[in-house]
């Protein structure tokens, strides 16, 4: 028998919402089981690699882990540390009522958190994998990297660490995870994220200021305006719009915008400002409102149909 452990989230969490909020659940080594209401994933530990499976009985109750390996104590510390990164149970119930405040459309939904990864690592290259590319590639480079370079386990590979990236040959990113141009850019990433180059530490720190932070992030390989508010977003900083054809198509379909796709860009960050520091959390729950419009609820989604076809283009 493996481990068991249980977290206490905040009182207002509910894991079908929280965890089904943002794309990245639908990226391997992530994968939600939408008929147990159920978030599994390969996670790798000092110690080796385990398979969790989250489950939450009602909102607000405690989250039960578990794991189909016994970890030691240090294990099960990562463990929790991780999956409370990746399910944003750092934000207390007050900071998503502070945001229902400034907008009260999601007040009765509860939306507020974003699902994530469980290292900032995992959340750059899933950003890079996402950029200039239709999803259903994305979901494949994804997939492709935890299946090549992911430790070994039953119900897949775990998401690779920058040190097993950076000892890898661009080369083999391109032929065997189909990573084109971006090959070269993560192998740089991985390296740099391996010496201690990209600190986490200061990112993630409130006092560091954003105009900073942004500074920081477009220095690094492969992360241009886009890349670097997306990754904003994922350390907890929603002042900044991740604008692209997406961000266009809602001006046009949803928010009746006209004129030139850069026009619109601009349309939609004025649209927003008024949302503050949450501005990305009030337009993103516009655009998955909209998918979900389409293809239903996203706790309903099967990963393998819905999962890599949710995006606009694709509905």
């Amino acid at each position: 028998m493996g481990s068991t452990l249980r977290i206490t989230p905040p009182e207002d969490y509910r894991l079908s919402r929280d965890a089904c909020s943002y794309g990245y659940f639908l990226l391997a080594p992530n994968r939600w089981h939408p008929s147990t209401q159920t978030f599994t994933r390969v996670l790798a530990t000092d110690a080796g690699v385990t398979r969790i499976a989250i489950t939450q009985p009602g909102i607000g109750e405690r989250l039960t882990l578990r794991c189909d390996r016994t970890l030691d104590r240090a294990s099960q510390q990562q463990v929790r540390a991780g999956v409370s990164r990746m399910l944003r149970l750092n934000e207390p119930a007050k900071t998503i009522a502070a945001f229902h405040k400034v907008d009260k459309r999601w007040k009765k939904s509860g939306r507020g958190r974003l699902f994530r990864s469980p290292t900032l690592f995992e959340d750059i290259i899933k950003t890079v994998t996402s950029c200039n590319v239709q999803w259903p590639s994305t979901v494949h480079m994804n997939r492709r990297l935890c299946e090549v370079l992911g430790d070994k386990h039953d119900a897949g590979g775990s998401f690779p660490a920058s040190a097993k990236v950076a000892r890898t040959r661009p080369s083999t990113l391109r032929a065997r995870c189909r990573f084109g141009y971006r090959d070269a850019r993560t192998v740089e990433l991985a390296k740099l994220h391996r010496k201690g180059a990209i600190d986490e530490a200061w990112l993630e720190d409130p006092a560091t200021p954003d105009d900073d932070v942004r500074t920081f992030l477009i220095s690094l390989p492969g992360i241009g305006p886009y890349a670097a508010a997306n990754i904003m977003q994922l350390l907890g900083r929603y002042a900044h719009l991740p604008l692209d054809t997406e961000s266009v198509r809602h001006g046009k379909v949803v928010l009746g915008m006209t004129g030139t796709d850069a026009k619109i860009m601009k349309k939609i960050d004025a649209h927003f400002a008024p949302f503050g520091e949450h501005r990305f959390r009030s337009y993103w729950f516009e655009l998955w409102a909209f998918y979900e419009s389409k293809r239903g609820p996203a706790h309903t989604w099967d990963q393998d149909e819905v999962g890599s076809t949710f995006t606009a283009s694709q509905l």
